[in-house]
Parts: C-alpha cells; sequence; structure tokens
C-alpha cells in the first residue's frame, strides 16, 4: 500500500505543488484498502490535517487515488487520534463526507447498529467489516439521524460532481481574468444563448476550474431542476472505457444527452484517444444541436492541441475562446486577501505584498505560500509577520535568479543577431527580429526553470500560446536545418557560459 500512496504523492506533487504534499499530505498514511467495497481509510495526525484535506482536497483524492487503485466509487474514511479527557487517545473512524450516494448505506448503519449494541457502550465499528464506519454514542444517535436525513435533503443530486467552495464570489477578478468571468456570467444568465460552446484557457493554476465549478453552481442556485454535470476528461475518458468494457456504450451516451449544463476539464487529455475523441464528438453535436450549454477548458489554445480532430477543434471554435493569464500584482494581493479572509487568517498588507511578488507561476503555489505562512504561525503561536513570511518562504526568491538568467539569454541573443533588446520584445516582425524573438522563447524554455506565462511576460507581454508556437517553429526548423542546428547549439554555449 505504501507504494500505492507514493505513486499519489508524486502526482499531487504535479497537480498542486510540493509545497501542499509537504503541509498536508506527507503527514497522512495509506492504512487500508479494501477493493470488495471499494472503502479506503487513510490515517491523519490529527483533526485538523484531515478536515483541511477533506474540505480541499478530497476531489482530487477521489480521482488519483482511485485510479490508482482501479476503484471506480472510491469511499474514503479517515482515521485520527481525537483528544480524550484521560491519559488514553482513541482512534476514530470517521468518513471523509456524507457522500452523495453513500446517504442510504450511512443511516441503514446508524440504525443497525442502534438495535445491535448494548445502550452503556459506546458504538464502534471496524472498518473492515462494514460498508461505512464512525463511532457514535448511543444518546446522540437519535439526533445524529435526524440531522443527517435535515443534511440529505440540502444536498444536491450526485450527477453535478460541483465544489460548493468555487463559486463566483469567491472568485477575484482582475485584467487577467475578466474577459472569461464576464462569458461566465454571462453564460449563467443565458444558458445554451450565448457564448456556446464557450473554451477557456490558460496555464495550470490560475483558476479555469474554479470558473468551471463557479458557473455550475451558478446555474444550479438560479435553476435547481437543471441537469449539469463537471467531468474531467480523465474521468470522462475512464467511464468511456468502463463502458465499452461492460457493453453499456448506449447507456453511456444517453447519460450525456440528458445534461444541461456540460463543463469538461482538461479537454487536451483527450489527445490521441481516437475511439473517446468519437463520442464526445458526438455528444457534442447532440447537446449543441439541442441549444444546451458546452463549456470546456484546457492549458492551450485549441488550435494548438496536438493529436485532437481537426473537427472537434473547428467545434471548439464555434462560440467564445477567452483565455486566463498570470494575474497582475495588485490581482495577487487581493486572491491572497480574500484567500486569507476566507480562511480566517489574519495577513498584513506587507506580507501580502511580499508573498505576491515571489510567486510567479500560479495562483495554486499563491495559496500555498499563504498556508505554509499561516501554519508556521499556528505552530510557533505568533502572530504573521514580515519577518516570519521571509524565512518560511526562502524558496520563493528564486524569481530573482531566473530574472537573471532571462536577462543573459536575452542579452547573448540580440547581440548574437544584431538587434536590440527592445526590439525582441516589440510586435515588430522584421524576419531577423521575429527569429531572435523565437528563438529567445524556445531558449528560454529550455534553460530556465521559467512557466510559459513568465516567459511570454518577460518578452512583451505575451500569452503562452505565442511562446507554444514559437517552440514549435523552433524545433521544426530544428529537425530539418543541421546549420541551424549548430548554431542554437552555440548559443547555448555561450549562455550557460555567461
Amino acid at each position: 500500500m505504501q507504494v500505492i500512496w507514493d505513486e499519489f504523492l508524486k502526482i499531487i506533487k504535479e497537480e498542486a505543488g510540493s509545497q501542499i504534499v509537504e503541509t498536508w499530505f506527507k503527514a497522512v498514511t495509506l492504512q487500508d484498502w479494501n477493493p470488495t467495497t471499494q472503502q479506503v481509510i487513510l490515517k491523519a495526525p490529527n483533526q485538523f490535517v484531515r478536515t483541511w484535506i477533506q474540505e480541499h482536497y478530497e476531489p482530487l483524492l477521489k480521482m488519483h487515488l482511485g485510479r490508482l487503485l482501479h476503484a471506480h466509487h472510491l469511499k474514503i474514511f479517515f482515521t485520527c487520534k481525537d483528544s480524550a479527557p484521560s491519559d488514553e487517545r482513541k482512534e476514530t473512524i470517521i468518513p471523509a463526507s456524507v457522500d452523495k450516494r453513500e446517504n442510504t448505506t450511512f443511516l441503514s448503519y446508524l440504525n443497525l447498529m442502534h438495535h445491535q449494541q448494548p445502550k452503556q457502550e459506546p458504538i464502534k465499528q471496524h472498518p473492515a467489516s462494514s460498508s461505512s464506519a464512525v463511532t457514535v454514542q448511543p444518546q446522540s444517535l437519535s439526533s445524529t439521524t435526524n440531522l443527517i436525513i435535515k443534511e440529505r435533503k440540502k444536498i444536491k443530486p450526485a450527477m453535478d460532481n460541483l465544489n460548493e467552495n468555487y463559486t463566483f464570489s469567491t472568485f477575484v477578478v482582475g485584467p487577467s481574468n475578466s474577459l472569461a468571468h464576464a462569458a461566465a456570467f454571462a453564460i449563467c444568465e443565458n444558458l445554451g444563448k450565448v457564448y456556446n460552446p464557450c473554451f477557456i484557457y490558460g496555464g495550470t493554476g490560475l483558476g479555469k476550474t474554479h470558473l468551471l465549478h463557479a458557473i455550475g453552481n451558478e446555474v444550479r442556485r438560479r435553476n435547481p431542476a437543471s441537469v449539469v454535470r463537471y467531468e474531467t476528461s480523465d474521468h470522462f475518458i475512464n467511464e468511456f472505457i468502463n463502458s465499452i468494457r461492460f457493453d453499456r456504450s448506449h447507456q453511456f451516451r444517453e447519460k450525456y444527452l440528458k445534461i444541461d449544463l456540460l463543463l469538461v476539464d482538461d479537454i487536451q487529455f483527450l489527445s490521441n484517444k481516437e475511439q473517446t475523441q468519437e463520442m464526445f464528438f458526438h455528444i457534442f453535436n447532440a447537446l449543441y444541436e439541442q441549444n444546451k450549454q458546452i463549456i470546456l477548458s484546457s492549458d492551450t489554445f485549441p488550435k494548438e492541441i496536438k493529436g485532437l480532430q481537426s473537427r472537434i477543434k473547428s467545434r471548439m471554435e464555434w462560440g467564445l475562446v477567452a483565455d486566463i493569464q498570470m494575474p497582475d500584482l495588485e490581482t495577487k494581493i487581493a486572491i491572497l486577501k480574500k484567500k486569507a479572509a476566507g480562511h480566517t487568517i489574519e495577513l498584513p498588507d506587507d506580507v501580502a505584498d511580499f508573498i505576491a511578488s515571489r510567486v510567479q507561476s500560479n495562483i495554486r503555489e499563491l495559496e500555498g505560500a499563504l498556508i505554509r505562512v499561516s501554519a508556521f504561525a499556528g505552530l510557533i503561536n505568533k502572530p504573521i509577520c514580515l519577518e516570519m513570511a521571509r524565512k518560511v518562504l526562502l524558496n520563493l526568491n528564486e524569481k530573482k535568479t531566473e530574472g537573471i538568467v532571462l536577462d543573459t539569454i536575452m542579452k547573448i541573443i540580440a547581440k548574437d543577431y544584431d538587434v536590440s533588446i527592445n526590439d525582441i520584445k516589440s510586435k515588430k516582425r522584421l524576419k531577423n527580429i521575429a527569429n531572435a524573438r523565437q528563438i529567445a522563447f524556445y531558449l528560454m524554455k529550455k534553460l530556465s526553470h521559467c512557466s510559459l506565462q513568465s516567459i511570454g511576460s518577460f518578452i512583451g507581454g505575451r500569452d503562452h500560446s505565442t511562446v507554444i508556437h514559437a517552440i514549435n517553429k523552433v524545433e521544426e526548423t530544428l529537425a530539418k536545418d543541421p546549420t541551424f542546428k549548430k548554431k542554437l547549439q552555440t548559443l547555448e554555449q555561450k549562455i550557460l557560459m555567461y
């Protein structure tokens, strides 16, 4: 099981960042797995870590751990150490959440335990012997059951997969995402009638997923009867494969044709999945013809997605294509302030400015930096201050060295091509300037750890799709022209020896 958990940590590190893994997941262990009931038990060091993971990372747990364990309906439970009055510390088993699909099972379990257990003893169900497990005091059983019945009435249909924490009210709008946000809000007011389909693209961790969930939640709020479904392309692919495996392709398609709003995240992962693309193409057409709303997200512009059928690419551009870029400093500070307020963290202005000025990659890293500073302040029981933030976030000072690397690359290329740095950053399209600019993009990506957004911003405020296009052009020339390849190798040596 440790091998599975280690593999899961690698996936989370790539998706959420090393800071999230170190702060929250490293202290958690995979304690038990029952393939028959598809139940997994995770051991958390304390209630705080358990609650935080449940509230913020449960979808990631279900998606990636479920895939590693080949579980289509993974049920997650936590064990953790509860504070007790005596010297002993008891271990309680707590469901990761009152799952939308598990309410009936959970209530049946409570009623069963109520009739079977003596009233004097607390009820404790071993995880291996039940489909749901929880520790409950008998005298509170009736009220607990009533509470769950009440909560069940408020739970949304299991079909939508939406995260209720991602709403328009928690989405910070700035120049980098204003178009996508405005389009999203317009869609909610005129579902299926404007911007259909809507394609939102941008780098990892810039808010695409948040916006998709916000649309879904707003549509559900305005019309509770509407059928909404949010899907990652990864889950869509796995679900389609299983439908073929069990000869249920027709049911798979019919389920999606009943949807009023389809939200598909990271559509680029459909690349080279020919049968899945075929099914998606027909679902897309059927929904579009019925004026059902389709919203897709990707890390790049539709035309730049390799391995995707051209007919699907063209349909993605039928409606509105909106990009989300890395936010500017002011927007990052606003995001930090909103997240701090949401987590009741007292964040001084100078600390918010410090964190925002250091984080260059994405909003996820921004939140990770805030959490690390807050967690450290809690451990030493002191208020957050600038000096503390500097100590905790030493690694974020890499921004300065990255800037130096990009400057060096720019200087050497400008000198070699006999153009100015301002020319490379400008919008001029003279052949020698355009060539120098493309090579700058290529070498910056190859020789630095900067993101595509950072490189594009450094060279005239261009977006990441422009950087990708330039890199592809250089790679094509390298494959055909040995002289050009030798020239680039010489430039690389100059840069590395500078």
